[in-house]
């Protein structure tokens, strides 16, 4: 695939709104259809590697691409309702079978299976708003949000086959890897073991109550029914992620932020790391690598909590950060390997360069792991993506450039630069360098 077969697909009707003076609410939007196509092309050269494991990353170069095309239908079926419907297609390579990192280089990776397009259904959900008073606001239309005016104090009910990041987590300037850092660990919080599918999907329910500067939400959703894997566990009321968040806005020398505390638990058939070492100095003959499996032998709870800030530094820049722990008793159910993960960074507007349309961003992210994991591992033990055979543990680091042009309304162009340090957490490996290439088309 190249670049400019992006453009091909990048054909869409949707409703425009017309623009509306300042002080206006826009009206309000009945349906709209929209579309959205990226590739990511990424590239790294070759690395120096002590060693290799069933799970490493490969130390030669390789090649990797993403390609998806995705649309967003929405109509009002009733006053305060909204539904959503959003097909998509996706192809493509993940560097070494996407394994050896924590930090995963592209966050469109979760999505891709091979080179053939694949068909699916990503969302398919219902938007239910309670007004309750405090004056009116504007909602500007976007990718599955119709325009139009809210009561600053509501309720809102978000049901049916979505995503855990849609609801929880928001950030200004470190969210979306089709416009912004590509790295999984700005995307969310790298050690948020959230539940859902391998696609990043799943099925349940998120209630949020907006009170003046207060956001207080909480959501149960689906995981899958083997970690890490495509089929869904529909018993919601068994296995789970489950996750309670609280956002306050507020303003710093007259700038706006955001703060929020998020705490979670997954409940599921889960393996322990400390009965897998057990079981690994047992059978230090074992061939077949499945060690986790053979151990899942019953429903375990895993726990975590997080903080997530944003501050604007003027009105063209700010700052964010994200820090999490989790138990790290148990494999990763969801999401990918880490049990402690650090995220920090800067992102700026053209504005002071004369391209208003363009931002740079900055970022420094850590991965941590639990002493079970690190055991795990060391004995020669693999989890799902990570395993090099041995240890040596270092903290995962990685650091993230990336400048997107804005080429016209609907089209933009970004460069981007990873370098990751102890890749898997292994210090007898790396550092591994990254270079990218992004075109992005919303219609």
């Amino acid at each position: 695939m190249k670049p400019f077969f992006v453009l091909a697909f990048a054909v869409t009707a949707c409703f425009n709104l017309q623009a509306l003076a300042a002080d206006e609410l826009p009206a309000e939007q009945q349906a709209d259809a929209r579309l959205q196509s990226t590739y990511i092309w990424q590239a790294k050269p070759s690395f120096n590697a002590a060693y290799s494991g069933p799970n490493s990353l490969i130390p030669e170069r390789e090649k990797s691409y993403t390609f998806s095309v995705t649309g967003f239908l929405g109509f009002r079926p009733w006053a305060g309702g909204e539904l959503y419907f959003n097909p998509e297609m996706t192809q493509g390579v993940a560097f070494s079978n996407l394994d050896g990192l924590a930090g995963f280089t592209n966050g469109e990776l979760t999505r891709v299976s091979g080179t053939r397009p694949s068909f699916y259904r990503q969302r398919l959900f219902l938007r239910q708003n309670w007004n309750r008073g405090g004056g009116r606001i504007g909602i500007d239309t976007d990718m599955n949000q119709l325009a139009g005016a809210v009561d600053r104090n509501r309720w809102v009910l978000t049901l049916g086959n979505f995503s855990t990041l849609d609801v929880f987590d928001d950030n200004a300037y470190a969210k979306d890897p089709l416009s912004q850092f590509m790295n999984w660990g700005n995307m969310t919080y790298a050690a948020y073991d959230y539940a859902a599918d391998a696609r990043g999907f799943g099925w349940g329910a998120a209630l949020e109550w907006f009170h003046d500067d207060w956001v207080l939400r909480y959501g149960r959703m689906t995981g899958p029914k083997q970690p890490n894997m495509l089929p869904v566990d529909m018993r919601i009321g068994k296995h789970y992620g489950e996750q309670f968040e609280i956002e306050h806005d507020h303003e710093l020398a007259g700038l706006p932020g955001k703060l929020r505390l998020l705490f979670w638990r997954d409940r599921a058939n889960l393996a322990s790391f400390a009965d897998a070492s057990s079981y690994l100095l047992a059978n230090p003959d074992d061939p077949d690598h499945q060690t986790l499996l053979k151990v899942r032998n019953g429903d375990k709870f895993k726990l975590g909590a997080g903080v997530n800030i944003e501050q604007a530094l003027n009105r063209d820049s700010g700052i964010f950060l994200r820090a999490m722990a989790s138990d790290g008793r148990t494999e990763t159910y969801a999401f990918t390997e880490a049990d402690a993960s650090f995220a920090a960074g800067l992102s700026v507007k053209g504005e002071a360069w004369g391209r208003s349309g363009d931002s740079l961003g900055l970022s420094w992210l850590a991965n941590r792991l639990s002493r079970d994991r690190r055991r795990y591992l060391e004995a020669g033990g693999i989890s799902f993506f990570i395993g090099d055979g041995a240890l040596r543990y270092r903290p995962e680091a990685i650091f993230e450039a990336y400048y997107g042009w804005r080429l016209t309304k609907s089209l933009s162009l970004s460069g981007d630069y990873q370098h990751v340090a102890n890749p898997a957490y292994n210090a007898d490996r790396g550092p591994v360098n990254f270079i990218g290439m992004r075109t992005h088309t919303a219609f």
